[in-house]
């Protein structure tokens, strides 16, 4: 198809598969672990540069993979570079050769004992990890620190260890402190709770699995991707897969946004069981959050296609399965915290009677890290290299550069490079994301001109950061304008998407302290139709209730009213407190008796706030009378809000999912 190009990079026309597949070569003793030709004596990269640096470690490296898969028994010696080290025993081809590798140390470092123990978590090889650790605590590795109860927490997890993994757990909550206004955290991280989670859930424990999420929630942990992924693994593997469809499509309303691992966990279940229409609505879905497909997404749509149910995915699977092949590729791990691993020999080994092939070594972080200034003379060493660009590429560089100029200029550059790399809706997403979050709105506005004029629809998802970014970035005005042209941008929004857009929207207002502005676009849009939902009132009663603007609070409630929405005890809490600062208990003790008489309950923080300002206004007898109502008991119905909270999920959000979640173990 016929290019042009515009400004400092070309048009986006070209669909993905119009890149060459990833291939596999055979690698030799010293050859470039990534060039489409290996180096030479003659054009070996000066000694200076790090771009320089990186592929001489990458050649190393993938010597040391060679050397580790072949007829010698004896590990090969490892260099001073503690970098190819850690990457050489990651690469090992079996717990064993990492293990033996590892012995051969004289002093292992810190990240070196940290490879060993994932991997040998990952094999599931017990013994050899308490004996690790063991030493580790011991003082053995006097280079390396011994490991933290979150690492031990991790690697019992992965291998499997029900036991161990709680007993570190009970150590972890017991050194939170639960003094909720000190400046430790009074819970353990939402990570730690997922790992717990998914032991019970792999367990069987399905009852525990629950107590656990619950808990997370009780504590004030809010859930975040990862956790409703092993709540929908959960329960496709316990047969429910209906609730965990219903679930996986409520998390756009709690502004959570979707990863690739639920889509290929859904996929794989809707393959399975011949549901060949819900996959694919659910290719079509993933394909508008602007996910590339991962192995398990890519055996799934091939049994569709093969099933001959592709109507309405028929450009995308073609994007997919060029030319009638099915090449696999590898699946970016970034795209979830937390995404398993595999084991054993590496994925991209092969064996072919006395040649082992291997995918070359390739470590996008380094390399942008690399590149980090781009200097000229690094920009040269890397075309020099030649490097084969794909969009999956492309993008995990982008995501791994720290400055946004320097995602520019590596943006703008490699649309430059000879080959058949074209920038693509994903790439050009990743890179408006990157600009908004740093506050560039003049690129962000000049490549959404670009895509509208080249017909392009990126992400919904996209469009949601932009504004978001913008927001904390104070450029108001251009928030605005992404959100009055977002149909132009992602095509036709749905209700729901206008909702959460105008949610965006509104809470970029008030950030950028135009809270009088958010006011009259909240009625406009409520004119047209869209009808915030309890979070986004939530929220703006947070921001005029932090500022001391009671009527604009008290005009809010009566929109929620009119709105037919019932508040939830965290609006309730919002409310309490506004007037309590205020100096206005007497309204505040009438929305408490408005919040009881409708089901709900304050926590102690915000009992304990009502009570002192009714102590202190002279009503001893209502303060008491509180007292008695709520006792003494540590009301955990309402989560502990963390930042944003009130712009993002509700209680009622929590209710439902746990109600689905454990409906089905009841």
């Amino acid at each position: 198809m016929k290019e042009r190009r515009v400004g400092a990079m070309r048009c986006f026309r070209r669909p993905l598969s119009s890149c060459q597949p990833h291939q596999t070569i055979t690698l030799t003793s010293f050859s470039a672990a990534i060039l489409r030709r290996p180096f030479s004596s003659s054009d070996e990269p000066s000694e200076g540069g790090r771009v320089a640096l990186y592929f001489r470690r990458a050649r190393l490296i993938d010597a040391l993979r060679l050397r580790l898969r072949s007829a010698d028994p004896s590990p090969p010696p490892l260099p001073p570079d503690s970098f190819v080290a850690v990457q050489a025993l990651r690469s090992a081809p079996s717990p064993d050769s990492a293990l033996s590798l590892f012995r051969s140390l004289r002093s292992p470092s810190t990240p070196l004992l940290h490879a060993l123990a994932k991997r040998l978590a990952l094999a599931r090889r017990l013994p050899d990890l308490r004996s690790l650790l063991d030493a580790a605590d011991a003082g053995s590795y006097p280079s390396s620190i011994p490991p933290s109860p979150f690492d031990r927490l991790r690697w019992f997890a992965a291998a499997g260890d029900l036991p161990s993994a709680l007993q570190i757990w009970s150590s972890i909550r017991s050194s939170a402190d639960p003094n909720r206004h000190s400046r430790r955290r009074s819970h353990p991280s939402t990570e730690s709770y997922n790992l717990v989670m998914s032991l019970h859930a792999d367990a069987g424990a399905h009852s525990a699995a629950v107590a656990t999420f619950s808990q997370m929630i009780q504590e004030g942990a809010n859930p975040n991707s990862r956790t409703y992924t092993v709540i929908i693994r959960h329960l496709v593997r316990s047969g429910h897969l209906d609730a965990a469809t219903e679930i996986f499509h409520l998390l756009p309303s709690m502004r959570t946004p979707h990863t690739s691992k639920q889509y290929e966990v859904l996929a794989e279940a809707y393959s399975s069981a011949g549901l060949f229409d819900e996959l694919g609505r659910l290719v079509k879905e993933m394909n508008s959050d602007g996910i590339l497909p991962g192995p398990a997404m890519r055996a799934a749509m091939a049994k569709m296609r093969a099933a001959g149910h592709i109507v309405g995915t028929e450009e995308f699977v073609q994007e997919l399965f060029p030319n009638d092949r099915i090449a696999d590729i590898v699946s970016d791990s970034g795209d979830e915290e937390g995404c398993e691993e595999e084991d054993s020999r590496d994925k991209d080994d092969d064996i072919e009677g006395d040649r082992i092939r291997l995918k070359p070594w390739l470590e996008p972080t380094a390399l942008a890290r690399a590149l980090e200034d781009w200097d000229p003379n690094e920009v040269a060493e890397l075309e020099a290299a030649r490097l084969v660009w794909t969009p999956r590429l492309v993008c995990k560089l982008l995501r791994a550069f720290k400055k946004a100029e320097t995602a520019w200029a590596f943006f703008c550059w490699v649309a430059h490079q000879p080959g058949d790399f074209v920038h693509d809706r994903r790439t050009v997403s990743r890179m408006i994301s990157i600009l908004a979050r740093h506050g560039h709105a003049e690129l962000v506005g000049r490549l959404l001109s670009k895509v509208r004029s080249e017909g392009i629809s990126l992400p919904f998802a996209t469009v949601r950061l932009v504004i978001d970014f913008h927001g904390l970035s104070k450029k108001a005005t251009a928030a605005f304008e992404v959100y009055r042209e977002a149909d132009s941008i992602c095509g036709a929004l749905s209700g729901s998407q206008r909702l959460l857009l105008c949610s965006s929207l509104l809470r970029a207002m008030v950030k950028c302290k135009r809270g009088s502005d958010a006011l009259d676009l909240l009625e406009e849009t409520m004119l047209e139709g869209v009808l915030p939902d309890i979070q986004t009132f939530s929220g703006l009663m947070q921001h005029f209730a932090g500022a001391g603007d009671l009527r604009s609070v008290h005009k809010l409630f009566g929109m929620v009213r009119q709105c037919g929405l019932a508040p939830d005890a965290y609006m309730y809490k919002i409310l309490i407190q506004a007037h309590c600062k205020q100096e206005r208990a007497a309204l505040a003790l009438r929305l408490f008796d408005e919040m009881t008489s409708s089901g709900l309950g304050p926590d102690r923080a915000t009992k304990t706030l009502l009570m002192k300002s009714l102590w202190n206004e002279g009503k001893h007898r209502e303060a008491a009378l509180v007292e008695e109502r709520c006792g003494d008991e540590a009301d955990t119905r309402l989560p502990v809000a963390s930042p944003g909270h009130e712009w993002t999920v509700s209680a009622a959000d929590f209710r439902r999912v746990y109600d689905i979640y454990s409906a089905c173990f009841a």
